[in-house]
C-alpha cells in the first residue's frame, strides 16, 4: 500500500516546497505500542531523566540553525524569530530538568503527596509556533516521566519531525514519537486507549471536539484554544510612550498568537493620538521575504488563514471602518498582508468580536471605564488581556475586572516557562508552563502512615 504525503507550502511563495509522509492508522498502532513499551522503562529511570533532558537540551541548541531554516520555510516567520523560538524548546527542557519531584509531606510526615506519570501524552500542536509549541508539551511530559506521541498541524510538520530527529539522538527509543497527519489522525489519537493524557493546542472547535472524545475514556486534558485578547489603555495613558508595546503585543509573528493583542480599546479623546501613532509604526513595519536581513513580518502561514483575514478586513471597511494604515494584500506571490490598523469600528463588527489571527488590529473607542470593561468582557474568550495605564498600581486594580486567565500591565504578551499560562471560558482548560504545568502531567498518590 502506498504511504499518503503531506504537501507542504512555503507561504512566501505559495508553493509546494516538501512533503511528509503521513500517518496511517495501523502505523498510529505501531507508534502508541512502541510508546507504551518505552513508557515504563521511561518512568522507571526517576531522577536519571534529568540528565537525559540536559543533554536533549544540548542536542536542540547544536541544531538551531537546521531547525530554524525548516520552519521559516514551511511557517513563514523571520528567521530572528524562528530561531528564538527553536532556543526556547532547549531552554524548556532545562527548566524542566531542574524542577524537584520530591514527595510533598504533610502532618509532620505522615502523609506524602507523590507525583507519578500520568502515562503515554497525545499531544496535538498548531502551525503558529510548531516547535515552540511542542517543547510546550514535549519538556514537562519527559520530566513527568511520560512517553509522547506529538502530531503537528498539516501545514508545518517538517520542523516537528526534525526536532523529533534530534531528540531521539539522545533519548531512549519510543519516548519521543513524531506522526504526521491531518485531522483524521489526530481523531485517532485522542480516541486511541494508549494515552492516558491529551494536551492540544488550537481552534476551541477542535478543543471541543478534543474533550468529547477524550471524555469517553476519561483522559486528562489540557486544551489550550483561541483568544481574542482586549487590551485597555485608560486615559492616562501616553499613546506614543505605549504604541510600540502595544503593536508588537499585537502583530507578533504576523499577528498569528493565541494571546496576541486582538482589539485595543481607548478613551474616545484619545482614540486619534493611539491610532496615528500604531498606523505610524505599521507603515514603517518591514514585511517581506523572511529570511532576509531585517525582515519584521512574513507571510500569514496559510492560504485559508490568508483569506479569512482578508475576508475580516473586507467586512469591516463594508460596516463603515477605514484603514489608518494596511488593508489590502500585499501585491506579489505567497500569503502577505499589510499590517492593517482599523478605526472607526466597534463591537457587533466580525474583526472586533471574532478572533483575526492576522496583522490585523482593530481600536475601538471607549466613553469610560465600566463601558470598556463591559466591552472587553462581552466575549466567550478569556485568555490573555492587558491594561495600558501610567499608574501599574491603578492597572492592577483593573485587571481584577478583567474576566480572563491572564492580565498584563503595559506588556502583552509575556511568557515565561516559570508562569502558569491558561485561560477560562472557551480559550481553554487547565495550564501549561511551571510547576502548575508539570503537575498536569502527573497523576497525584498519596500515601499516609500510621
Amino acid at each position: 500500500m502506498v504511504q499518503p504525503v503531506l504537501d507542504v507550502v512555503n507561504p512566501s511563495t505559495g508553493e509546494v516546497f516538501a512533503q511528509a509522509q503521513a500517518c496511517g492508522a495501523e502505523q498510529l498502532d505501531e507508534v502508541m505500542t512502541r510508546a507504551a513499551d518505552a513508557q515504563r522503562s521511561w518512568a522507571a529511570l526517576g531522577d536519571e531523566r534529568r540528565e537525559l533532558l540536559e543533554r536533549a537540551a544540548a542536542a536542540v541548541d547544536g541544531a538551531v540553525d537546521r531547525i530554524a531554516d525548516v520552519l521559516t520555510a514551511e511557517q513563514g516567520k523571520p528567521l530572528p524569530l524562528a530561531r528564538r523560538e527553536v532556543a526556547g524548546v532547549a531552554a524548556r527542557l532545562r527548566y524542566f530538568a531542574g524542577l524537584d519531584m520530591a514527595p510533598e509531606v504533610l502532618d509532620d510526615g505522615r502523609v506524602e503527596v507523590r507525583h507519578r506519570p500520568v502515562g503515554v501524552v497525545a499531544a496535538i500542536t498548531p502551525w503558529n509556533f510548531p516547535v515552540g509549541l511542542a517543547g510546550w508539551k514535549v519538556a514537562p511530559a519527559l520530566r513527568a516521566g511520560c512517553a509522547v506521541v506529538l502530531k503537528p498541524s498539516p501545514f508545518t510538520p517538517l520542523s516537528t519531525l526534525l526536532l523529533g530527529e534530534v531528540l531521539n539522538e539522545v533519548l531512549p527509543s519510543g519516548v519521543v514519537n513524531v506522526v504526521a497527519g491531518g485531522d483524521d489522525i489526530g481523531a485517532l489519537m485522542v480516541r486511541h486507549p494508549v494515552p492516558r493524557k491529551v494536551s492540544f493546542t488550537g481552534s476551541v472547535r477542535g478543543g471541543l471536539a478534543v474533550n468529547t472524545a477524550a471524555a469517553a475514556d476519561l483522559k486528562r486534558v489540557t486544551l489550550e484554544l483561541g483568544g481574542n485578547d482586549p487590551a485597555i489603555v485608560l486615559d492616562d495613558a501616553d499613546p506614543d510612550a505605549i504604541a510600540t508595546g502595544l503593536f508588537w503585543g499585537a502583530f507578533i509573528n504576523t499577528g498569528q498568537a493565541c494571546a496576541a493583542v486582538k482589539r485595543v480599546y481607548v478613551s474616545e479623546h484619545r482614540r486619534h493620538e493611539l491610532v496615528e501613532a500604531l498606523a505610524a509604526i505599521a507603515e514603517s513595519a518591514r514585511v517581506g521575504d523572511p529570511t532576509a536581513e531585517g525582515t519584521q513580518l512574513g507571510p500569514l502561514t496559510t492560504r485559508p488563514q490568508f483569506d479569512r483575514v482578508a475576508g475580516l478586513v473586507d467586512d469591516a471597511l463594508a460596516h463603515g471602518a477605514k484603514a489608518a494604515s494596511g488593508g489590502a494584500a500585499v501585491d506579489g506571490p505567497g500569503y502577505f498582508y499589510e499590517p492593517t490598523v482599523l478605526t472607526d469600528v466597534d463591537d457587533g463588527v466580525r474583526v472586533v468580536d471574532e478572533e483575526q489571527f492576522g496583522p490585523v488590529l482593530p481600536v475601538v473607542g471607549y466613553r469610560d471605564l465600566d463601558d470598556a470593561l463591559r466591552r472587553a468582557n462581552a466575549t466567550a474568550f478569556g485568555l490573555g488581556s492587558s491594561v495600558w495605564t501610567s499608574d501599574p498600581d491603578r492597572g492592577a486594580e483593573v485587571a481584577g475586572r478583567i474576566e480572563a486567565g491572564m492580565t498584563w500591565i503595559n506588556a502583552h504578551p509575556v511568557s515565561s516557562v516559570e508562569h502558569p499560562f491558561g485561560g477560562i471560558k472557551h480559550s481553554g482548560l487547565g495550564v501549561e508552563n511551571g510547576v502548575e504545568g508539570l503537575k498536569s502531567f502527573t497523576d497525584m498518590h498519596l500515601v499516609v502512615r500510621p
